[in-house]
């Protein structure tokens, strides 16, 4: 005989509660929604914003959106959305480890950079010199989730996923330790992988890092990662706040400086940059003076928002490609067709 729907999710509660550790996130213990909906009859509150993620929009979008390298021609280059998934994959793997609640880290990963502008962070701190109230990233992505998917209604998540997407940057303080976990994986994530991307391009190579960083952290991705994930293990098991250890931590912010010198900000990057800058510049101004122009679904939002803050919405919802092709469309005349000459 099937099991009837009801007692599936009853069942996680009470694995759960049978298996977390004490300062893990419960799923029947969930804050809530901005808005009081019916629960799923099967998934708890924190599978259905997984899902919910996954189908929407922006998710999508995150496939053409730059990690490191401007629009790489190459097929093996990290994108946004496969620095998700590799974020994803290391927050679940702590909060297993951590016996904590995977379905609220993974929901957490998924959905932490949906608000990214194109062109990586060069495109973030572009947008953050344009806009009035500055731009950061973080916070559109508790934007995209509230107001922005679903055609102005919001996804309408739960309280601990949207406060692990707020404050996933090292600077932010997440309520949950499942938070915790995709904080510290996005910053092994996005390092780990630049790296490879760097060697990859041919920028680096695996000698170029130094011998004391490496000797911590291992010299490949699968080595580095895997020494974070055992260092989150050692230092937090049966803690109630999730980090690295003191000796991994330094190591890694020491890597993190050796891209900043010879990856992040070096003179062929800065080049890149400029060139965004100009092309996002000019979108930005283009749409403050024409915002009639704007796709019907953002002109609706002008009643609701100020206007830059709808054209931050509109840019920082662009792919790479797609802001290269508004350009041209907005700035490249047309060729003329004229008929056929011969008549």
């Amino acid at each position: 005989m099937k099991e009837k729907m009801p007692v599936l999710k009853e069942r996680t509660f009470a694995i759960e509660r049978a298996y977390f550790s004490p300062y893990a996130t419960y799923s029947d213990a969930s804050r809530g929604r901005l808005r009081e909906e019916k629960p799923c009859a099967m998934r708890t509150d924190f599978q259905r914003d997984r899902d919910r993620i996954i189908y929407c929009k922006a998710f999508r979008r995150l496939k053409n959106k730059t990690q490191v390298f401007f629009s790489p021609e190459g097929d093996h280059y990290i994108t946004r959305l496969t620095h998700t998934l590799d974020v994803a994959q290391i927050a679940r793997s702590m909060a297993r480890a951590l016996a904590l609640n995977e379905d609220l880290a993974e929901a957490i990963a998924l959905g932490h950079d949906l608000g990214h502008t194109p062109f990586g962070h060069s495109g973030e701190r572009i947008l953050n010199s344009l806009a009035p109230g500055g731009f950061r990233h973080n916070e559109q992505s508790v934007r995209v989730v509230d107001v922005l998917e679903k055609d102005g209604a919001g996804l309408n998540l739960t309280f601990e996923v949207r406060d692990g997407i707020l404050n996933h940057k090292k600077s932010g303080a997440p309520a949950t330790p499942e938070g915790m976990c995709v904080s510290v994986a996005d910053r092994i994530a996005y390092i780990n992988h630049d790296l490879d991307d760097a060697v990859r391009a041919g920028v680096l190579k695996p000698s170029d890092v130094p011998a004391d960083i490496t000797a911590v952290l291992g010299t490949s991705s699968k080595e580095r990662i895997n020494t974070a994930i055992s260092s989150v293990f050692t230092e937090s098991y049966g803690k109630p706040e999730v980090r690295l250890g003191a000796e991994v931590e330094q190591a890694s912010e020491a890597l993190r400086s050796f891209m900043f010198e010879r990856v992040y900000f070096t003179e062929s990057a800065r080049g890149e940059e400029e060139k965004a800058a100009r092309m996002l510049s000019y979108m930005y101004e283009y749409f403050i003076k024409n915002a009639h122009k704007l796709p019907e679904t953002f002109v609706k939002l002008l009643g609701r928002f100020p206007k830059e803050q709808v054209v931050c919405d509109y840019i920082s919802s662009m792919t790479d490609r797609y802001a290269v092709y508004t350009f041209n469309r907005i700035c490249v005349p047309r060729g003329w067709t004229f008929g056929d000459e011969n008549n």
